[in-house]
């Protein structure tokens, strides 16, 4: 059985096959110049690293000391080197703590990932013993609430789902409410993603917190955005969306095992800095793991 490292390097192997195909034709040019640093930079740039992020790595690697002719295996070392410091200070643990129920925000746009990251994450904690609660908060997607209830199924967890279309604000209260009497450890609350209006989904995403803020003050304990790494840029629009909308505590990105663009953590880093609690290479409950950076940087430079 694979490890996940070995998995995040099926799953980057989209990008990395990207980036090595162009360091093949950069690397004949064997000395370090203006004209190699250039075809670096773009390199990187059409792997979704950003400008800024590519200009960073590419200036540090420009200062550092090579010998006269620098080998193709030196470059990507050198630039997962950067690429890692880079992403380091995005770094992030998931440790419910003592609040019981621990209250889990699940936001993202529809088709993200929201749901089936919910379902992985549940998988995960019931198998440690943990008992959780899901709340179909999407009420207007029936597709969603059938995904949560063949998790709840599979995991032997507890779902809260109400009629086809009913307030959700009032579901998440009634849910909440159950799990508190229930003495649940954690709470995972599943909410809709309609991007398309911007005003209606703020509206609805403050109601629910204030509403089971009544229930527990200090909920929700961590709201995690789900992105979909295959929308490449767009994700940054996202993240500075739904840091409008609400207190976003961290990312989990998804479907990396779907895309070339890799590099859009790095572009995530610089241009609206949020931390990465998970990261996802495919369908099954082993494919979601935590963000490492360092293990991130080398699989994507094929190392």
């Amino acid at each position: 059985m694979i490890n996940f490292f070995q998995k995040l390097g099926l799953g980057l192997k989209k990008t990395s096959d990207k980036i090595s195909s162009g360091l093949k034709d950069i690397a004949f040019k064997r000395h370090i110049n203006n004209d190699l640093l250039d075809e670096l930079e773009e390199l990187l740039i059409t792997a979704d690293v950003g400008i800024k992020a590519s200009r960073q790595i590419i200036e540090a690697f420009g200062a550092k000391k090579f010998d006269k002719e620098i080998t193709e295996i030196e470059i990507k070392e050198a630039l997962a080197a950067e690429f890692t410091n880079i992403l380091k200070p995005l770094e992030a643990s998931f440790e419910p703590d003592s609040h019981c129920p621990y209250v889990v925000l699940m936001v993202g746009v529809n088709g993200a990932g929201k749901t089936t990251t919910i379902g992985k994450l549940t998988s995960k904690l019931t198998a440690k013993g943990k008992k959780v609660t899901m709340i179909a908060a999407d009420t207007f997607r029936a597709a969603a609430v059938e995904q949560l209830e063949a998790w709840a199924y599979q995991t032997n967890a507890h779902l809260i789902k109400g009629t086809p279309g009913c307030d959700s604000a009032g579901l998440c209260y009634d849910g909440l409410n159950e799990a508190v009497k229930r003495h649940d450890d954690i709470v995972f609350i599943d909410t809709a993603g309609r991007l398309q209006n911007k005003t209606g989904l703020m509206d609805e995403l403050k109601k629910i917190v204030r509403v089971i803020q009544k229930v527990i003050p200090s909920a929700p304990h961590l709201t995690l955005l789900t992105l979909d790494a295959t929308t490449g840029q767009n994700a940054i629009e996202q993240v500075e969306v739904f840091k409008k909308l609400l207190d976003v505590d961290g990312l989990v990105v998804t479907k990396l095992d779907g895309s070339a663009k890799g590099g859009i953590l790095a572009c995530v880093a610089m241009e609206t800095p949020t931390p990465v609690y998970f990261i996802g290479v495919g369908e099954h409950t082993e494919d979601l793991d935590i963000f490492k950076a360092e293990d991130y940087a080398k699989n994507l430079f094929g190392l």
